[in-house]
């Protein structure tokens, strides 16, 4: 985030010259910048006293680090949906398969293709010994 030169204290007064009649072009010129920072300070710090001007950068810097916190954790849970999507689709297809769990290893004959994926990997030999 851009540091700004000036500090709160400064920007007030630069608001408080205009809002005694100073004109725009002026204080921009004094001041070193153009006029519409000096409109932009007026939407952002219109009315504002010293330490509340302190207490909104406060806020602003809290929010925008819960921000970061919200989106890092957000995508922690989404890489985590995909890993756990993936080990249950290798389980899923790695010799028994885990979507029928129900079924007794030994009902099954070999050649059968599972009841959900319908794939030949997940069908396991017949073991009557099992």
């Amino acid at each position: 985030m851009k540091r700004t030169r000036f500090s709160e204290e400064q920007i007030i007064g630069v608001l408080k010259e205009a809002e005694a009649g100073a004109k725009t072009a002026d204080l921009a010129r004094r001041h070193g910048v153009s006029e519409a920072t000096i409109y932009n300070w007026k939407s952002k710090y219109g009315g504002l006293e010293v330490s509340e001007a302190r207490r909104l950068r406060e806020l602003e810097s809290e929010n925008a680090k819960l921000k970061r916190l919200l989106a890092d954790t957000m995508l922690d849970n989404v890489a985590l949906k995909d890993l756990l999507a993936k080990s249950s689709d290798a389980r899923r297809h790695a010799g028994s398969c885990s979507s029928s769990p129900g079924m007794p290893r030994d009902e099954r004959t070999a050649g059968v293709p599972c009841p959900r994926c319908r794939s030949q990997e997940c069908a396991l030999p017949f073991h009557p010994g099992r």
